[in-house]
């Protein structure tokens, strides 16, 4: 064996141990758990994204069978209905609040904010439905109370089953609150067309007056709310002018146009808002 080739092999036996030596790092090993960490988080925020996605669904179809309130002869039915779907969609943010359990939740809002929002203007919908005014953001959080059931010793005495069953809340943030009702406004001004068209020439007003409190409410907030607020009191106002566009017609045209052509009067009449107003 010549020197070259002697010189040649603690060479690579060197660059052997090195390898081995880079596999057994603590770096190395640092950086594993990192990425064990990461994906982790990356597939909780998946699985929160689709939980969202059911959520807002089916609060969709609870607010497109709302609307039926202003066309069937019993309100209550349609009401009964909607609680039944209000406490599926409940269901899906207990498995929220589940994926959330020990976390931050700022980490994971942009996952699930969507459906949050969705739910807040079903919810509140059915609330202004029933009772004709607005649901608080504390009446919708007591509801988000879910009772989350543990594994128990099959050999323990029955006295200690309810031990096994453990308290998840879900909080919903003001910012969503505020961003659900004010998707709400959209849905009332909706109602006051619906209403309209079937011959309720009363709940026009009563929309009117509800909407100016809110978007007065809103008011208060101006730019020092989230972005989105001061983007969606654009829509607000829309919705605030259709509606008194529409009463004012009722008081001033009411007797001259005949009922089932005031719907199609009330739809075709754009408010005279700037475009530009309430847009930060």
């Amino acid at each position: 064996m010549s020197k070259r080739e002697g010189e040649g092999c603690p060479k690579r036996r060197a660059e052997a141990v090195q390898d081995g030596d880079m596999t057994s790092s603590p770096v190395i090993a640092a950086f594993k758990v990192f990425q064990q960490e990461l994906d982790t988080k990356h597939d909780k925020y998946e699985r929160l994204v689709k939980i969202s996605r059911d959520v807002t669904i089916e609060s969709k179809r609870t607010i497109f069978l709302l609307h039926r309130v202003t066309s069937v002869p019993d309100v209550e039915d349609v009401l009964k209905e909607s609680d039944v779907k209000l406490d599926g969609v409940r269901q899906k943010i207990g498995q929220i609040a589940e994926e959330l359990r020990g976390e931050d939740i700022n980490q994971f809002h942009r996952a699930f904010t969507p459906g949050v929002q969705e739910y807040v203007e079903a919810v509140s919908f059915q609330h202004y439905i029933r009772h004709r005014t607005l649901i608080s953001l504390e009446e919708i959080n007591a509801r988000l109370v879910f009772m989350k059931a543990e594994k128990v010793d099959p050999k323990g005495s029955a006295d200690s089953l309810p031990m096994g069953a453990q308290v998840l809340t879900f909080q919903v943030m003001p910012s969503d609150y505020l961003l659900g009702v004010a998707d709400l406004t959209g849905e009332l001004m909706r109602m006051c067309i619906s209403s309209v068209g079937n011959g309720d020439i009363d709940t026009p007003f009563q929309l009117s007056q509800f909407l100016r409190q809110i978007h007065d409410g809103f008011s208060y907030i101006g730019n020092t709310g989230p972005y989105e607020v001061s983007k969606k009191l654009h829509t607000l106002r829309q919705s605030l002018g259709k509606v008194e566009d529409a009463c004012y017609t009722l008081r001033v045209r009411g007797s001259e146009i005949p009922k089932h052509m005031l719907a199609d009067v009330f739809s075709s009449r754009a408010a005279l808002i700037d475009p530009d107003e309430g847009v930060a």
